[in-house]
């Protein structure tokens, strides 16, 4: 495939202005576009748009497969009687940077009011559509949901320090802990729901102008996030759930001590017995909310670097060959 000549902007949309201290997909996000369009832009760029934890990285992300519900624009919400504009009465000032602690103490009881009326006052007709949005995504967010319920119920910590029988998703568990925490589990579908029509409408206005997006697949996915507890066959982990491996890369003139990622790494020969289908089912995802995916690390397709769990450094690592072009014909 080839790509016509085009020019565009680099901007992650928690760059956006606005009121409440991180950037949304709110009416400062149709106003971007407005100005790609009228500055004769085809492009724009973003970073990855998963639901971030410590550290607020975008590329350890909790889900490879979920949005961030701190891009959910309040004022929408606002639109759609699910908030009322005197909810935002009291709201600090927030500094010119994002302070993630700030940000999060703010919209988090706010989204969850947002819930609460939902649930109490939405139409059949948008209920409907929650229903529908749940069902189409039910590969995915099921695993996500519950894990960020329990993310949230022994206070964020990481998956492998809760209790051993729901660490390693054990059928009981899984069906004990879905139903203790049913409510939750809404709520989180809620805010993938919210998010999902918010990014699908601000891409649809940006393709009516004539603005395609790009967007990153990271290679790898954080170890604490809803795809290597859902899924621990896929990845090079001991019988505890712990990683035996990670990901770096060597040293070289820029680092004398190589690059630490910690990422897990994947059992590539493992993802071959099934023709890749998580790949291919997060390739489907992206192509949703992107119009061009760009590989990031795309190197380490071909052959990365294996670093043993515990070290301090990437020095240690060796070169291990990826999945190389088996991997794209299975997706094309």
């Amino acid at each position: 495939m080839e790509f016509p000549r085009a020019s565009g902007i680099l901007l992650h949309p928690t760059s956006f202005p606005g009121r409440f201290g991180i950037g949304d997909l709110g009416d400062a996000a149709y106003r971007f576009v407005d100005f790609l369009a009228a500055s004769g832009q085809q492009l724009w760029q973003i970073m990855p748009l998963g639901p971030t934890s410590y550290g607020d990285s975008p590329y350890q992300a909790l889900s490879a497969f979920a949005g961030n519900p701190l891009l959910i624009s309040l004022e929408r919400l606002v639109e759609e009687y699910c908030l009322a504009p005197w909810d935002f009465d009291g709201a600090p000032t927030f500094p010119e940077y994002v302070d993630y602690g700030a940000v999060i103490d703010f919209k988090k009881p706010l989204l969850r009011l947002s819930f609460e009326n939902f649930k109490a006052n939405a139409s059949a007709a948008e209920l409907t559509k929650f229903e529908d949005f749940v069902e189409a995504n039910r590969t995915w967010l099921d695993d996500y949901a519950l894990f960020a319920a329990l993310k949230e119920y022994p206070g964020g910590t990481v998956w492998s320090e809760w209790e051993k029988d729901i660490a390693m998703r054990q059928a009981a568990a899984v069906e004990r802990w879905t139903e203790t925490l049913s409510g939750e589990i809404q709520y989180q579908k809620y805010l993938q729901f919210q998010f999902f029509k918010q990014w699908s409408a601000l891409k649809a206005y940006a393709n009516e102008r004539g603005i395609r997006i790009v967007g990153d697949i990271p290679i790898f996915v954080a170890y604490d996030s809803a795809d290597a507890w859902s899924h621990p066959e896929l990845f090079y982990f001991d019988q505890a759930g712990n990683p035996t491996v990670v990901a770096g890369v060597p040293p070289d003139y820029f680092s004398p001590t190589g690059q630490l990622w910690g990422n897990p790494l994947y059992r590539w020969d493992v993802m071959a017995q099934d023709g890749y289908a998580w790949w291919i089912a997060r390739f489907k995802m992206a192509f949703q909310l992107v119009d061009i995916v760009r590989l990031d690390h795309f190197r380490g397709f071909e052959a990365y670097w294996a670093v043993p769990a515990g070290e301090e450094t990437a020095e240690n690592g060796a070169w291990v060959t990826g999945p190389g072009a088996g991997l794209f014909r299975a997706v094309e």
